[in-house]
């Protein structure tokens, strides 16, 4: 792989047996540059979130192999996975999993303790994004005494303190309002610029397609079309 890939799929599928046989993500073949801003495409049931979750070592599939920094993640065990995903993903979910029990502060630097960051790097690192990306205000605020935007920054700003060389973001703008939604990308394509954060998103939301600078198509697990 040449090293300006940062990410390559090599027919990934995921097949799941319950009480029928459905095909979540079927032959499944593209690479994201290293520094891209990519989005993964196509209605619901389309097979988006499956493919975010095994381009993020959260499940992994039944047949292919997916290299992230020349690491194939699907031949690493379950402990090996972990540390992989903890020490080189950050990721931004719809339902943003911030702790309700920690503040702003404390939810960013969350990830760095689980990295046994010391609480000088930590202090560091977190008044660092926290003052680059506007938050000092929310700093000791928990979820609950934020808005749904708020929370989405803080969400941001916990998965890229670190500085992670992808960051997966599942259907980011989808409980906002426009103007959140604008101002959510726009941070993200900052991050992207100055700090070369390779950024992946699952979504339908034509303002974020619009600003993305490739596009995987999906409808049934499949690849429609790319750009």
């Amino acid at each position: 792989m040449t090293d300006d890939k940062l990410i390559r799929l090599e027919n990934v599928s995921r097949v799941y047996n319950g009480g029928f046989k459905v095909i979540a993500v079927d032959s499944i073949d593209f690479s994201v540059e290293r520094g891209g801003f990519c989005c993964i495409a196509g209605p619901s049931g389309s097979g988006k979130t499956s493919l975010l979750n095994l381009i993020g070592g959260i499940d992994k599939p039944t047949s292919g192999d997916i290299f992230i920094e020349n690491e194939n993640i699907t031949a690493l065990s379950r402990a090996k996975l972990s540390d992989f995903r903890l020490k080189k993903l950050g990721f931004v979910f719809q339902e943003l999993n911030l702790i309700p029990v920690l503040t702003a502060r404390e939810n960013i630097e969350f990830p760095l303790m689980l990295q046994g960051w010391s609480i000088e790097k930590r202090e560091i690192a977190v008044n660092g994004i926290m003052k680059e990306l506007g938050l000092e205000g929310l700093a000791d605020r928990r979820p609950a005494a934020m808005s749904g935007g708020q929370q989405q920054r803080i969400a941001v700003a916990r998965a890229v303190v670190s500085g992670p060389s992808l960051v997966l973001a599942d259907e980011p703008t989808a409980n906002l309002d426009s103007a959140n939604s604008h101002n959510l990308v726009e941070l993200m394509k900052r991050l992207n610029s100055e700090k070369n954060i390779t950024f992946i998103f699952a979504t339908h939301d034509e303002s974020v397609l619009r600003e993305a600078r490739q596009i995987v198509y999906l409808r049934d697990g499949k690849i429609t079309g790319k750009t």
